[in-house]
């Protein structure tokens, strides 16, 4: 009897590590997931900060010759007159 009692103890202890260890595991993997997530996170906060200045930049040069040929514009059409 004490043999049956023993075996279930054990079984016991074996199946309660095995769950620690499994979620030890678990809890680790996750820890590296969120990290992994959070630096392409920043990444890509990185790269969309770059591409509102190109943009900002892009947008001050298109205008500046807009501007550039509305000034020719105005000049050629009073000249005309």
């Amino acid at each position: 009897m004490i043999e049956i009692y023993a075996a279930i103890l054990g079984a016991s202890i074996g199946i309660a590590g095995m769950s620690v260890s499994g979620f030890t595991r678990r809890t680790s993997e996750s820890r590296e997931a969120v990290i992994r997530l959070t630096a392409a996170v920043e990444s890509i906060a990185g790269k969309l900060e770059e591409l509102h200045q190109d943009m900002k930049e892009d947008r001050r040069t298109i205008y500046s010759r807009l501007n550039e040929h509305g000034n020719r514009i105005t000049l050629l059409e009073s000249k005309e007159r």
